[in-house]
């Protein structure tokens, strides 16, 4: 099978990140997976917790997907914990589509009766929470803290520089400390680069017996298994009613005729 793995991050501005995001997905895939990483080419790729910045980005992630399908890919992963674009690509899409932070908060839940969140920053925070109310786990969340890192490009030194790689695996480890003194169960690292340094580390146990649940390795596995289970249910594992249902037949002439060439999965496009 084939996964597009979309990255939020701008290669070149982020360091070593992306050879080690490459690294901790060949060793987490199966043998017969392929897993191709791209990032943001066409604008911004380093701030993304502003939502001004993450909704233009996310224009790249919508066109993305329609490549994705055009290209033969089997499911398209998005690997940022905002889930830019999530709903949106469902519904334009005919193959599996999932969320870093959806697909985390979803495994945690099996993983333990409650779940922590360690975010970046303050200002993550709440859009983060958003994604927990939309998944409908607000009960299951147990609490939230936070690194300080405003400035999420400063993750890219911790693939760099010993010294500080170790200050950001403390305040993480301090922040889900914090939170299992609480009575979390299991602990979710709230950003993509944070959950890169914590694998690479080898880092998964946040004490007391809660594990740390690395969002990226879940999203590959959980990526296997939703390709092989729209295999197995004939290419219907996205729901195509209401929610994620692309306009029909009846409108599509009309909308092509003022957007474009959009919903390519929609009959008569030529």
């Amino acid at each position: 099978m084939k996964l597009w793995y979309q990255s939020m991050s701008r290669s070149a501005a982020w360091g070593h990140y992306h050879p080690v995001l490459r690294r901790i997905i060949d060793g987490v895939k199966d043998a017969g997976t392929e897993v191709v990483v791209h990032g943001i080419t066409q604008i911004g790729g380093v701030a993304d917790q502003y939502r001004y910045l993450e909704y233009l980005e996310s224009g790249e992630v919508m066109r993305n997907v329609v490549t994705a399908m055009d290209q033969g890919y089997d499911a398209f992963l998005i690997g940022n914990i905002a889930d830019p674009g999530l709903r949106e690509c469902r519904e334009i899409a005919n193959i599996p589509v999932l969320g870093l932070c959806e697909t985390a908060l979803h495994l945690a839940s099996i993983m333990g009766a409650s779940f922590s969140l360690v975010t970046l920053n303050e200002k993550f925070t709440a859009r983060i929470l958003e994604n927990v109310d939309r998944a409908g786990l607000r009960g299951r969340l147990s609490g939230t803290a936070r690194m300080q890192m405003d400035r999420i490009l400063d993750l890219k030194e911790g693939f760099t520089d010993p010294d500080a790689r170790t200050r950001i695996l403390a305040q993480f480890q301090a922040a889900a400390a914090e939170t299992v003194d609480r009575g979390a169960e299991v602990v979710i690292p709230a950003g993509g680069v944070a959950m890169a340094l914590l694998a690479d580390a080898g880092i998964h146990d946040a004490g007391r017996g809660a594990p740390i649940l690395n969002g990226i390795t879940s999203l590959i596995k959980m990526g296997e298994m939703a390709v092989r289970m729209n295999r197995l249910m004939g290419g219907r594992f996205t729901a195509k009613r209401l929610a994620y249902a692309p306009p029909g037949e009846d409108q599509i002439a009309e909308i092509r005729k003022h957007y474009g060439p959009v919903y390519p999965t929609v009959p008569g496009l030529t």
